[in-house]
């Protein structure tokens, strides 16, 4: 496993796919660094050799912006969101979806699991939900 940037990419796939394991790069931004870098995206991880990845490495980190960096911008710039009181911000603090998608049903993946609100009829039923607390 070659180690890039602090970040093992696995060595049995292509170059091409391995690089997608660093966060920030996708498949667009992965062929770009392999053309820019002088290599082959069909070859194999394991295959490089320590001049390629000094390439590969020169490459990631004068152009874009990878891991650590891009994982403080993006953080950043929720906080700025949330500090100048916007829409977007409002969203983010309260957990809700941010972009416009629905919320009477779905988005269970930003609002957490369902919690009931109201009155609980029968004795079993509240007495599980005293149980859950």
């Amino acid at each position: 496993m070659p180690r890039v940037l602090g970040v093992d990419i696995p060595g049995r796939k292509k170059l091409e796919y391995s690089l997608r394991y660093i966060y920030g790069v996708g498949p667009t931004l992965s062929k770009n660094i392999c053309k820019k870098s002088n290599l082959d995206p069909e070859m194999k991880a394991d295959d490089l050799n320590d001049s390629d990845i000094q390439r590969l490495v020169s490459v990631l980190q004068n152009e874009y912006t990878i891991e650590g960096d891009l994982r403080r911008e993006i953080s950043a710039n929720i906080r700025r969101l949330i500090s100048i009181g916007s829409y977007r911000g409002r969203r983010h603090r309260a957990g809700l979806p941010v972009r416009g998608q629905r919320t009477k049903t779905n988005a269970r993946t930003r609002k957490g699991a369902k919690r009931t609100v109201g009155v609980i009829r029968g004795k079993e039923a509240r007495s599980a939900v005293k149980a859950s607390k």
